[in-house]
């Protein structure tokens, strides 16, 4: 029962964990703040926490990680099109 508190917990944060820079990019149409570095690490993280879940057989781990992975690269995009919108002007 603790075990899959603390699931449900960890599932929550890291799926809302981009929201907010996501929000933010689409609002102010800017991402000039927001680290491609950091990105592609989070990317590679869930990508590898994806594979591990799958492993261990864990639905917490995979699915908090697939959306994660998904919000990442939606924000990944959202970079690529307004940081390739300032260069285009």
């Amino acid at each position: 029962m603790l075990e899959n508190f603390f699931g449900i917990i960890a599932f929550i944060t890291s799926v809302v964990g981009l929201f907010p820079q996501i929000y933010k990019a689409i609002q102010t149409r800017s991402t000039d703040d927001i680290s491609m570095l950091m990105l592609l690490n989070f990317l590679i993280c869930s990508f590898s926490w994806i594979i591990y879940g799958a492993y261990s057989s864990s639905f917490y781990v995979e699915a908090s990680n697939i959306l994660g992975l998904v919000s990442c690269i939606l924000l990944i995009a959202l970079k690529y099109f307004y940081d390739n919108r300032h260069v285009r002007s």
